[in-house]
């Protein structure tokens, strides 16, 4: 019987709602994990994650079993469940909807772990916003300004 072949690499980045910076220092590292057994149970491997306190990256191979939209919505619904079970957020924490999802060939995958590994230093320069739109205009994606991700209020 046939079988099914891929390798398909992904950079998945997601926010905070509003952009708020609420991924606190002190247990974004529990979040990374909880995510990385979101993203192994349901049968991805997560090759880097990191991001801001109102922004995450996740770089994975992605199975073809699931749709990326699916998985993303199990990884924001689970995280921010555990999250506000957890009491770390001091609120009510959600996930912002949406999210952008860039394919790399695998070639670029070192590139792109040490992109991610470096999201501090890297946002010490640039915003969010500004990092975000360059992704989108350097993988050809239109867009609409009003549509992004909303401003923190």
């Amino acid at each position: 019987m046939p079988d099914t072949y891929t390798q398909i690499h992904l950079q998945c980045v997601f926010a905070v709602k509003y952009r708020l910076a609420l991924i606190h220092p002190l247990w974004e590292e529990l979040l990374y994990k909880y995510i990385a057994g979101i993203v192994r149970n349901q049968g991805h491997k997560l090759l880097a994650i990191n991001g801001m306190p109102d922004h995450i990256h996740l770089f994975l191979g992605l199975r073809p079993v699931q749709a990326v939209s699916d998985l993303m919505r199990e990884i924001k619904g689970d995280s921010s469940l555990w999250i506000n079970k957890q009491g770390l957020a001091g609120g009510r924490f959600k996930w912002q909807e949406g999210f952008g999802a860039f394919s790399y060939k695998k070639s670029d995958v070192p590139m792109i772990c040490g992109y991610i590994a470096k999201q501090k230093e890297h946002h010490r320069v640039k915003n969010f916003m500004q990092e975000y739109q360059e992704l989108l205009n350097e993988f050809d994606v239109s867009f609409k300004k009003e549509y992004l991700f909303h401003e923190p209020k």
